[in-house]
């Protein structure tokens, strides 16, 4: 049986009673399977040694399907350039930002990609070691969206919530392709909110 409460802009968030499972779905959008942070948090200790790449993989595709159920599915992504790229990171963030992944934003170099992420899913779970695996949630989740995107990139997590810091902090240095001067973001950072660690990149 399920039950429907709802959101803002026509979302639901539908209750499967039976499986005990929570989607969230509207009449634009496909139904999406919504996981607790915690949940997360202990599938490491189900997982053991292959948790990692387990939820690496889990953000992923998760980036991926964000992106093969919207417009972006129809297009030929490998033949734009990067500055049409990062105008559609910059939707899909805000996307991101609508389903409650938290206060994430964009920041281009040169050669690199910054996402930064305040108040993330983990911060409820500040003092439990294992929340690291919603940080690794993230980094799979950017590496997939920049995957669909033909964005050839390595990342990796500079600064991290749990430990301190103002916001999780995901580089990727860009494989191929740079940012011509017109995308690079140099004055932004203080306007965004992210301030102190993202001063001095």
């Amino acid at each position: 049986m399920y039950k429907g409460y709802k959101k803002k802009k026509g979302v639901m968030i539908q209750v499967d009673e039976k499986k005990g499972h929570l989607y969230l779905s509207s009449e634009e959008s496909p139904r999406l399977l919504m996981v607790r942070p915690i949940d997360l948090i202990e599938f490491a200790e189900f997982a053991g040694a292959n948790a990692e790449d387990i939820i690496i993989w889990v953000g992923k595709t998760i980036g991926k399907y964000f992106l093969e159920k919207s417009e972006l599915a129809e297009q030929d992504l490998s033949s734009e350039s990067l500055h049409e790229k990062k105008l559609k990171l910059l939707d899909l963030i805000e996307i991101l930002k609508e389903l409650g992944y938290g206060l994430i934003t964009l920041t281009c170099k040169k050669s690199e990609i910054y996402f930064a992420v305040q108040d993330p899913l983990s911060e409820n779970e500040r003092d439990n070691i294992m929340a690291k695996n919603i940080c690794i949630l993230y980094q799979g989740l950017f590496s997939g969206i920049l995957d669909y995107l033909d964005i050839d990139a390595d990342g990796h997590e500079e600064h991290c919530y749990l430990r301190g810091d103002e916001a999780c902090v995901f580089k990727y240095d860009l494989l191929i392709d740079e940012f011509d001067d017109e995308d690079i973001d140099e004055d932004q950072k203080e306007s965004e909110g992210i301030t102190g660690f993202l001063t001095s990149l």
